[in-house]
């Protein structure tokens, strides 16, 4: 090492000098590392949501619950009309039908007043009857929800009686 300033000085011009990059080289790397970045987790993201966790429904013979007939009447097109319903419930869990049954004062009630705001003409058809069965299965399905239930375990709803006077 010199000592002296003029020895110094000659070392630092002796020195290689250090090159800076240039700024838009810099930000086209970063550019680069980011989009490399955010691309990688779009296509792991892409290739999870293809391929989805499968949950298992539950497998096994199919369980049913029987409702008490319902008796409802609704506006037919001049006169009072009387709608009588008798239903089933399917379900693979029987955890699952118990519940329903547990809860049958709000499943009555939930059911009544969707049977009570139907119309004649709608319920007339094949459409409008499918139509209400799958509001049946969506307010059971509700029900089972409110009360802690997992409502993806009722399966199904079936008429086992439909009566219109």
């Amino acid at each position: 090492m010199a000592t002296s300033p003029e020895a110094a000085a000659a070392e630092v011009a002796a020195a290689p000098a250090k090159k800076k990059l240039p700024l838009w080289l810099l930000i086209a790397v970063a550019v680069l590392v980011l989009g490399g970045g955010v691309g990688g987790f779009l296509w792991w993201h892409a290739k999870s949501a293809a391929h989805p966790k499968v949950v298992k429904a539950p497998s096994g013979p199919p369980h049913y619950l029987a409702l008490k007939p319902f008796v409802v009447n609704f506006q037919g097109s001049q006169q009072a009309r009387f709608l009588q319903v008798a239903m089933q419930v399917m379900s693979r869990d029987p955890k699952t039908l118990k519940l329903i049954e547990q809860n049958d004062p709000m499943v009555r009630n939930n059911l009544l007043l969707l049977l009570g705001n139907q119309q004649y003409t709608t319920l007339d058809t094949e459409a409008g009857k499918e139509q209400l069965r799958s509001a049946v299965l969506a307010a059971i399905r509700k029900v089972v929800a409110t009360a802690g239930g997992q409502p993806d375990r009722v399966a199904a709803v079936y008429f086992t009686s439909f009566v219109m006077q």
